[in-house]
């Protein structure tokens, strides 16, 4: 069993920034493709940046050149760093950890409002 625990989430002003952070139980993290996903109110979950175990980023389209991922595999930890946040960026953010299966965080809540 792998536990992901995410931290890093808030209240932001518009403009602002915030950095998302996810710490993994496994000690093997290095191997996998992590990444992080978000859910906003009524709306499907969607993928908001991946990076691969050579470190191959991708990022929806809506967050590029705000938001970047980067990884230490000597923590097991993955990293969102958010910039220029937009009340559009509201949503619960997830980590992910693609092990031979999908592994989920519990999600941190962040919000950018004025």
């Amino acid at each position: 069993q792998v536990q992901l625990v995410e931290s890093g989430g808030g209240l932001v002003q518009p403009g602002g920034s915030l950095r998302l952070s996810c710490a993994a139980s496994r000690t093997d993290f290095g191997k996998y493709t992590t990444g992080w996903y978000r859910q906003a109110p009524g709306k499907r979950r969607e993928l908001v940046a991946t990076i691969t175990s050579g470190g191959s980023t991708n990022y929806l389209d809506s967050v590029k050149g705000r938001f970047t991922i980067s990884r230490d595999n000597t923590k097991n930890s993955v990293v969102l760093q958010m910039n220029s946040l937009k009340p559009e960026d509201t949503a619960v953010y997830y980590c992910y950890l693609m092990a031979f299966r999908e592994y989920w965080g519990q999600g941190t809540q962040v919000t950018v409002s004025s």
